[in-house]
């Protein structure tokens, strides 16, 4: 996997469970954690509050257990990769 398949994956779903991720793309969640940290300092995504519930709308997880990414965009003129 690599970050442009999770970007394209949180892109059409818009929001993700870090569990979800590893699952979908059998990954290591430690290994998609920082890829999504990544991601985030790009502005691209961003972590959501514990408690926040997923798009689900199921009650079977215990809110404050999930970790949630949210996509929020391309920025409009990024700089290169360092």
């Amino acid at each position: 996997m690599i970050m442009s398949d999770l970007s394209d994956y949180l892109r059409t779903h818009k929001r993700a469970a870090l569990r979800d991720l590893a699952y979908r793309f059998e990954t290591d969640p430690e290994a998609l954690r920082g890829m999504l940290e990544r991601l985030e300092r790009k502005g691209r995504v961003r972590r959501l509050p514990s408690g926040t519930p997923c798009a689900g709308g199921c009650c079977s997880c215990d809110p404050a257990s999930i970790e949630l990414y949210e996509w929020m965009g391309e920025r409009a003129a990024e700089a290169p990769d360092s």
